[in-house]
C-alpha cells in the first residue's frame, strides 16, 4: 500500500480533495496569494506526516513551476516544468515518517547542461533500464565505464513507445506487425524501477547525445536498494514527442528528421500503438533475469506497452508468447543475448 492509500484509509478524504483541487488549479507562475491556501491545508493535515511534508514543501517553494498532481502519470515531461520527485522509501516496504529527500528532476538539453551532473573526476552517471541492465551490453557501448551497480529509481516506469532506426539497420524490426518499439522511461507517481547505474567519461557526452538522439535527457536521483539517495544525479533517457524531437534535436529541420528516419518509412517516432521489437525485448528480459529475481520481477511488472496499461508480464503471457524462445540472428547473438 502506498502512502496515498494509507492516508485515504485514515479518512483524510476532505484534505486530499482540497490538495488535489489546489494542485489542479495552481497557476504556472508561483503567486504569494497561494500561501494562505497552502497554510490552511497544512494546518488541516496535522497528524498526517506525508501530507504535511508535501504541503510544507509546497509552502516553501519559491521557484516558478507548476505544482504536479500527486497521482500524475505523464507520458511527457513538459520542458517548461520541473518535477519535484518525492524520494520517499515508505512506499517500498521501509518505514519513513516523512518523504524527506526531495529532488527536483530537471532536463538536460545540451552539453552545457550535462556539465551540472559531471563529478570532480570528470565522469557522469548513467541510468540503465533496458539493454543497459546487461553489463556486457553496457560495456560494448561504453568500454571505459566504471562502477556498474544496481539502484532504485522512484517515480518512473518503463514504456515501449518509440521507434528507433537501429532495429531496422540490424534487420530485427517487424514493421508488418508493428514490432518495432524500443524502451524509454517516463515519470509516474507511485512507480519504482530497479535500474543499473555506472559512470562514463565527460568526453563521451557528445557521442552519448548523438547515439540516444530520440530521447529527452533528465537528471534524476537514484537511491541504493536499501534506500540511501545518491550523492550525485544520474542521466536518464526519458520519453519525448515528435514535436520536441524536431525542435530540439533537429533544430527545427524536418529534413534532418527524414535523413534519420525517412529511409525506413518512419514518419512518427513516438507512438502508443506499436509493440516491442522481439529480439530487443527478449534481450532486456534476459538481462533483468541475470540480475536476480527482484530485478526480473520489477522489469516484468513495471514495464508497459505504449497503451500504458499492459505490463510486459501480461504481454509475454498473451500476444508476445514465444518471444523468449526465439533466438536472435547469428550475428547478433552476443549483442542480444542478455
Amino acid at each position: 500500500m502506498n502512502w496515498l492509500e494509507k492516508v485515504t484509509y485514515r479518512k483524510q478524504g476532505k484534505i486530499l480533495s482540497a490538495i488535489w483541487s489546489f494542485n489542479q488549479n495552481a497557476n504556472d507562475n508561483y503567486s504569494p496569494s497561494l500561501v494562505p491556501a497552502l497554510s490552511s491545508l497544512t494546518r488541516a493535515s496535522r497528524g498526517t506526516d506525508e501530507i504535511s511534508a508535501i504541503l510544507l514543501f509546497r509552502l516553501n517553494q519559491y521557484t516558478s513551476f507548476l505544482l504536479t498532481p500527486l497521482t500524475r502519470c505523464s507520458p511527457e515531461v513538459d520542458r517548461r516544468r520541473r518535477f519535484p520527485i518525492i524520494m520517499s522509501s515508505s512506499s517500498y516496504g521501509r518505514t519513513s515518517n516523512v518523504p524527506a529527500n526531495l529532488f527536483e528532476v530537471r532536463e538536460l538539453n545540451d552539453e552545457s547542461d550535462f556539465e551540472t551532473v559531471v563529478s570532480a573526476d570528470s565522469r557522469f552517471s548513467v541510468c540503465g533500464f533496458g539493454s543497459l541492465l546487461s553489463e556486457r551490453s553496457a560495456r560494448s557501448t561504453f568500454p571505459d565505464l566504471v562502477n556498474f551497480r544496481l539502484a532504485r529509481l522512484n517515480g518512473f516506469r518503463r514504456i515501449f513507445a518509440h521507434v528507433t532506426p537501429i532495429f531496422f539497420e540490424r534487420g530485427i524490426a517487424r514493421p508488418e506487425t508493428k514490432e518495432i518499439s524500443s524502451l524509454s522511461a517516463e515519470p509516474c507517481e507511485g512507480e519504482s524501477l530497479i535500474v543499473t547505474v555506472f559512470e562514463i567519461k565527460k568526453s563521451e557526452i557528445p557521442a552519448y547525445l548523438e547515439r540516444e538522439i530520440e530521447y529527452r535527457f533528465l537528471a534524476v536521483l537514484p537511491e541504493t536498494l536499501d534506500g540511501k539517495p545518491f550523492d550525485k544525479p544520474a542521466v536518464l533517457c526519458a520519453c519525448s514527442n515528435d514535436e520536441e524531437f524536431i525542435r530540439v534535436r533537429c533544430k527545427g529541420s524536418k529534413e534532418r528528421f527524414f535523413q534519420l528516419y525517412g529511409q525506413y518509412k518512419i514518419d512518427k517516432i513516438w507512438q502508443d500503438d506499436i509493440l516491442p521489437c522481439r529480439a530487443y525485448l527478449r534481450h532486456c528480459v534476459l538481462a533483468a533475469k541475470n540480475l536476480g529475481d527482484e530485478v526480473y520481477d520489477n522489469f516484468l511488472d513495471h514495464t508497459f506497452l505504449g497503451d500504458r496499461k499492459t505490463t510486459i508480464r501480461q504481454y509475454l503471457a498473451s500476444k508476445g508468447s514465444g518471444i523468449m524462445e526465439e533466438e536472435p540472428p547469428e550475428s547478433l547473438k552476443l549483442r542480444y543475448g542478455g
